[in-house]
């Protein structure tokens, strides 16, 4: 009964460590940005006040939720979505393999001017 219970132990361990390694698919609105976390849900993007949406989702690098008090005091390499009012709803906390991904739109006017392979996950710029 031990050997069982350590078995399937094993098993979902293994099958976690290998979700972990699933690319992920961010959309073609996600923005690249430097999020430092102040004081939820305030925070600073690429230096300037923002603000988190209410029902703002976070993922961390292993693509788990994460709450919003887990960005206080971190400076944190991102990419995000905005709702209607400007508000981040969608981050997405990056992983060393999606950092080294460039280039990547830091505003919505290079979004609107370059070209996504959402397959690929690439942008190229014209």
């Amino acid at each position: 009964m031990i050997r069982c219970a350590a078995l399937s132990l094993a098993m979902l361990l293994g099958m976690a460590a290998a979700a972990a390694q699933v690319p992920r698919l961010f959309p073609p609105t996600a923005l690249r940005g430097e999020l430092v976390g102040v004081a939820p849900p305030d925070v600073l993007l690429d230096g300037k006040p923002a603000r988190l949406a209410p029902g703002a989702r976070i993922r961390n690098e292993d693509n788990r939720f994460e709450v919003t008090g887990q960005l206080a005091g971190r400076k944190l390499l991102v990419h995000y979505t905005t709702d209607a009012g400007g508000q981040l709803l969608d981050i997405w906390i990056l992983r060393p393999s999606e950092i080294a991904n460039q280039p990547w739109p830091k505003t919505p006017e290079d979004a609107a001017s370059w070209r996504f392979d959402p397959i690929a996950q690439t942008w190229s710029r014209p």
